[in-house]
Formats: structure tokens, C-alpha cells, sequence
């Protein structure tokens, strides 16, 4: 019977795994739809370039980070005890730096458009957009 149960928990590993493995063609992996309003109201889809994997998990990278960094640092120090003291103290010190003292900038841009666009449109136009 115990041979069994880890059998069907091994089978159902395997099985989960097929779903994570599957092949993404290199479209899905670099690009993906943005909804975007046009001027008219009118609403498309815009084929974005995906950030860098850096930029989208920049907080937890730097933490993470930084918790290394204290760990290994207070192991050499102070052996398990003391890597677990730097671990702590690492991650408070990345988390402060990441959260309070560095936080994501994001920059925006005037578009200019020009007067002709804005003469006849009854809304005010959205002069910022980000980059």
C-alpha cells in the first residue's frame, strides 16, 4: 500500500510538471498585449516589448539580495548563529534601501501633438505619457 501512495504522489508530480514545461514560442516570451484608448474612445491592443526580468521584480531581487549578502556575511563572522543574525539584518537594510530610499522612478514625457488635433476634440487631450 505505502508503495502505491508514493507512486500515485510521484504520478502527480510528473503531471504537474507537463503543465510548467510546455513550450512558449519566442513571441510569448518577449512581447505581450497592452490595452490602449485612442484618441476616438476606440479601444486596441498594442504589442508591448516586455521589460527586462530585473525590472519586473526589482523589489524582490534586491531583497533577496541583500539577504544573501548579510547572510554570508554574518556565517563568516559568526557561524549559523550569526548568519541567521545577518540574514535578518540584511534583509531589513535591502528592504529600506529598495522600498523607502530608492524607489521605482518612472519618467513621463510632454507629447506634443499639434493644434489642429486639439481644436476640435471636445475632451481635454493627455499631454503625459510614460516611457
Amino acid at each position: 500500500m505505502r508503495k502505491y501512495i508514493f507512486l500515485f504522489v510521484i504520478m502527480t508530480l510528473f503531471a504537474g510538471m507537463v503543465v510548467v514545461a510546455t513550450p512558449e514560442t519566442a513571441y510569448g516570451q518577449s512581447y505581450y498585449m497592452r490595452k490602449v484608448r485612442d484618441r476616438y474612445g476606440r479601444v486596441r491592443y498594442v504589442r508591448t516589448a516586455k521589460p527586462s526580468y530585473y525590472r519586473r521584480h526589482r523589489n524582490r531581487l534586491n531583497v533577496a539580495m541583500g539577504t544573501g549578502a548579510g547572510a554570508l556575511i554574518g556565517g563568516l563572522a559568526g557561524g549559523g548563529k550569526g548568519a541567521l543574525i545577518g540574514a535578518g539584518i540584511g534583509a531589513g537594510g535591502s528592504a529600506l534601501y529598495t522600498y523607502k530610499l530608492n524607489k521605482k522612478k518612472r519618467r513621463y514625457v510632454k507629447v506634443r501633438r499639434g493644434t489642429t488635433a486639439r481644436r476640435y476634440r471636445s475632451t481635454p487631450a493627455r499631454r503625459y505619457r510614460r516611457l
